[in-house]
């Protein structure tokens, strides 16, 4: 084989992993867990005032247990009547659903620095909240734009979960009034 035809295979070889790379990013759990987010700043806030710590602790616990919920459904649900998971499998399934949890992270980190913002509680909740529905919305961006998806298409996901947002806030909006 000529050096020119293994250099066109190594880089056919390199697109085809890049490719099939983009097809596997999977960003579903980092909106899901933005949601979750969302989700548990408006249950907490209904709830009446909550320490800073325990909601930071609420957000990443939960979603924590989300996490591990959507693993054990992934590795045992169908996978399971195909053939046993190997570790392979289980690391990687536990990496794909991480995004779950780094959602809630700087939601979590909005709280935990909104005494230094000068929050009182409820402004912490709002502070959470938004930093949720733009990851939220980030998420969908980068899912969009991950799979190689047309600036037009990327743009509709990115109004779709701003619109999503909105509820929520009409949602938060709607239980504290």
């Amino acid at each position: 084989m000529s050096r020119t035809a293994s250099k066109v295979d190594w880089a056919s070889d390199r697109r085809q992993r890049r490719a099939d790379h983009r097809a596997h990013a999977d960003y579903t759990g980092g909106v899901y867990g933005s949601m979750l987010a969302a989700s548990v700043v408006i249950g907490a806030g209904t709830l009446g005032s909550f320490p800073r710590v325990e909601l930071v602790l609420l957000l990443l616990l939960t979603s924590l247990v989300f996490w591990i919920a959507h693993v054990h459904a992934e590795l045992f649900g169908a996978r399971l009547a195909r053939r046993p998971p190997d570790r392979r499998v289980i690391l990687r399934v536990c990496r794909d659903e991480w995004p779950i949890v780094k959602a809630a992270v700087l939601p979590a980190v909005a709280i935990a620095v909104s005494p230094v913002l000068g929050l009182e509680v409820q402004g912490a909740l709002w502070l959470a909240l938004s930093v949720a529905v733009a990851g939220q919305v980030g998420w969908s961006v980068a899912a969009a734009h991950r799979a190689g998806a047309s600036r037009r298409l990327v743009a509709t996901t990115a109004t779709v979960n701003v619109l999503l947002g909105l509820v929520i806030v009409v949602v938060k909006i709607a239980l504290t009034h």
